[in-house]
């Protein structure tokens, strides 16, 4: 009898840490269990209706991170219009090159802080992010960065979560590495509610998406909050 019970209270105790730990990594993410959240999928640079294979990839890994929180999906490309309603938004892509067009309408309206200088090979600052007065060089193949952002449209009952990178393998490395690391993440934010991260994406010529680390939280510098 006494084994039983000590058994029952370890499964008990195990299905509670399992349950808090994906409560934590749903609330991280804006979605709540059992709803239906909306994929945003940009195209390839100036391509428009043709999604990069990254990006697929990435929208793999938003499928599989909806699974483990028991959510629904729905996909919609770049050009979609209107609010995300009681949807939460998961929108993937930069809008250089029309891209992903709603990244850009996001950014001018949540995230005023936030500058993506326009493609220039000519010019050592093409692609690059500036934020908080400092810039961040987009060099292929090599280092790369990505901004992952969170918050509430007006008139919207659920978040935005966006991933935008300098490329679409740092839109890929961005939700490849917060789907394992948001716990660490989290740690460093002072809210979930509302932020604004930088991921960088190293070693690419031998790691590819995988070598991805916090570079910094950006979010009053990005939301114009100081």
């Amino acid at each position: 009898m006494t084994s039983l019970v000590g058994g029952g209270l370890v499964w008990l105790w195990e299905r509670g840490r399992r349950t808090g730990a994906l409560n934590r990594k749903a609330a991280f993410f804006g979605v709540r269990p059992g709803e239906t959240c909306l994929i945003v999928l940009g195209s390839k640079y100036n391509t428009p209706g043709t999604a990069a294979h990254r990006d697929v990839r990435a929208a793999v890994e938003l499928a599989m991170l909806a699974g483990e929180l028991g959510c629904r999906l729905t996909l919609e490309s770049g050009d979609f219009r209107g609010g995300n309603g009681d949807r939460t938004e998961f929108c993937v892509g930069g809008p250089l090159g029309n891209a992903n067009i709603r990244t850009g309408g996001h950014l001018a309206a949540y995230l005023p802080g936030m500058t993506i200088h326009p493609w220039d090979p000519s010019r050592r600052d093409s692609v690059a992010f500036e934020v908080g007065g400092r810039r961040y060089f987009f060099d292929k193949g090599n280092e790369e960065y990505a901004i992952a952002a969170k918050f509430t449209p007006e008139g919207s009952r659920r978040p935005v979560f966006l991933v935008c990178g300098q490329s679409s393998l740092g839109n890929q490395a961005a939700i490849h590495f917060l789907r394992r690391e948001y716990a660490q993440v989290a740690r460093t934010l002072a809210s979930v509610d509302r932020y604004c991260v930088l991921i960088k994406v190293s070693g690419i010529a031998t790691y590819e998406h995988h070598r991805a680390v916090l570079e910094r939280d950006v979010s009053a510098a990005a939301f114009g909050s100081g």
